[in-house]
């Protein structure tokens, strides 16, 4: 068993049903035509992947050098570029076309995006820890607790929990289930929901559990 991947934008979420009468809620992920980009093998690079491109950039906002290693697939500058690895190199071809028929129904996926970013947040939203008591006089509502003790260290421990920057952050979610493949509308239907918002780019390869149980 080999690796499979290609790259998509996520359109939203919404439910259908299945034929015994299951609701699944389900993302839809737009897959537009990936452009392989480039082909890494054992003897170039030292490990073997494919290298796809999604959506096309405008020539004037690629630099030189992306502009010259879309020549050599002959396509245009990507928006979106990533890599897919222990794949079957026999199998591709720079300048390849990839659609949304590269999976099936009933593939098990592992979706890899950016979350979705909330800014500057206390450690309640951030972490989930408890609030203080709301009366009483307790000057301790929403405000962070006791951060160690002031003697020794005499710091606050590297690490510690608090507020700070929230999402924005790469996140995988392993072993969705692949419901539908629409070729005509190029859309894959995943069950559950995937990393990121709405528009954002996102990462479908084959489970990487389901591929080193078969591999085993």
């Amino acid at each position: 068993m080999t690796k499979k991947g290609i790259l998509g934008r996520k359109i939203g979420m919404t439910q259908i049903f299945r034929d015994n009468g299951e609701l699944i809620p389900v993302t839809v992920v737009e897959v537009q035509s990936n452009a392989v980009m480039q082909v890494k093998t054992m003897e170039t690079d030292g490990y073997e992947a494919i290298q796809l491109g999604l959506e096309d950039k405008r020539q004037s906002l690629a630099n030189k050098p992306e502009q010259g290693h879309a020549a050599k697939a002959e396509t245009s500058p990507k928006r979106f570029i990533k890599e897919i690895n222990d794949v079957e190199l026999g199998e591709y071809e720079v300048g390849q076309e990839l659609k949304a028929d590269v999976f099936e129904e009933g593939d098990i996926v592992d979706v890899t995006g950016t979350s979705k970013g909330h800014g500057f947040q206390g450690h309640i939203k951030r972490h989930g820890q408890s609030r203080g008591p709301e009366t009483h006089g307790s000057r301790y509502h929403r405000r962070s607790g006791s951060q160690g003790n002031s003697a020794d260290p005499g710091r606050t421990w590297k690490g510690m929990p608090g507020a700070g920057r929230m999402g924005g952050d790469k996140v995988t979610i392993q072993n969705l289930e692949i419901v539908r493949v629409d070729t005509d509308k190029n859309v894959l239907l995943i069950k559950g929901n995937v990393p990121g918002a709405k528009k954002s780019f996102v990462k479908i390869r084959t489970a990487e559990k389901a591929f080193d149980t078969e591999v085993k």
